[in-house]
């Protein structure tokens, strides 16, 4: 189990005893606690706990990185078949994830995503993440209700395939998915208030999300073909552009207007000048892509390093 943090000190000791006793006589989990950050003694709780129980483990980063690059780090350092994921902040109900084991394996799926049908949150985080989660229902094709729940289960090999940086870790299953596990469930579960510190929800990590989204669609659909796009903008600018200066050059010769006075002129010429820069783009993009295929090495193989927990 990854639990990803920051600035969690007063929740960590109790999430361990709930992750505990909600596996009580299944088995003993491994706990990996990656604090992203913190600097309210949340890594002092991590060390204590260590010590004292063999099933946990601690990764640190001197400053905040984000919680994609938490979960990656966990991810890579977690050794068992299930992979699970959940917040710090005791919001999440440990007791659902064997639920969410069994389903996992019941319904022969990749990954099983939580969906806080009840949310315990202020309005000002609820309405926001509701018309992200429609958004990217919309945009990305898959049906889950939230795509911000921390809660999520996954097999090994799904992990073990994911890059994570910047604000992607909202949109695993959609990763998952491209990279070929299609199998996604989801489940309803227990969401309670946040009991101690406060939200790190904000504005900027909403529109983060959003950019990300549009990024992550961008290179999806034209990483490998860039003149795809660049060159679809450039033929419309071109054939734009070229309309304008072609209908006031009839203007001119037939109606003998002065092409000087049409700030449409300038606008045309602008249209046609952008268009030769997109295919420009594009051409250089496809140049760049037939010279990364051309040097990259053949690999069979990933290595992690495991990161310094001192």
């Amino acid at each position: 189990m990854v639990v990803p943090l920051l600035d969690e000190v007063e929740s960590l000791e109790e999430l361990h005893k709930k992750v505990t006793e909600a596996f009580k006589g299944r088995f003993e989990p491994e706990l990996i606690f990656v604090d992203d950050g913190s600097r309210d003694g949340s890594w002092d709780v991590i060390e204590k706990l260590s010590k004292q129980y063999s099933h946990v483990k601690g990764i640190r980063f001197r400053r905040n990185y984000g919680k994609s690059t938490a979960l990656h780090h966990g991810f890579a350092n977690a050794t068992g078949a299930y992979i699970a994921t959940m917040d710090a902040d005791l919001q999440d109900d440990p007791l659902e994830i064997p639920l969410m084991i069994d389903q996992l394996n019941e319904q022969g799926l990749d990954l099983v995503s939580g969906w806080k049908q009840n949310r315990q949150d202020p309005i000002t985080k609820t309405v926001p993440s509701r018309f992200f989660n429609f958004v990217t229902r919309v945009v990305t094709g898959i049906q889950l209700h939230d795509f911000n729940c921390g809660l999520k289960v996954y097999r090994k090999e799904v992990v073990e395939r994911l890059e994570l940086y910047g604000e992607r870790h909202r949109y695993i299953p959609l990763l998952a998915n491209w990279e070929g596990y299609h199998k996604i469930g989801e489940k309803p579960v227990k969401h309670h208030e946040r009991k101690y510190g406060k939200s790190k929800f904000g504005i900027s990590r909403f529109i983060n999300g959003f950019l990300d989204l549009i990024t992550l669609m961008f290179v999806n659909y034209y990483l490998q073909r860039p003149m795809h796009f660049f060159g679809t903008a450039g033929i419309v600018s071109v054939f734009f552009g070229s309309l304008i200066t072609a209908y006031l050059v009839f203007m001119r010769i037939f109606h003998d207007e002065f092409l000087s006075r049409r700030p449409l002129l300038l606008f045309g010429i602008l249209l046609i000048l952008i268009g030769f820069q997109f295919f420009s783009i594009g051409l250089f993009g496809e140049m760049m892509v037939r010279h990364r295929r051309d040097t990259k090495p053949v690999s069979i193989g990933e290595t992690t390093n495991i990161i310094d927990t001192e």
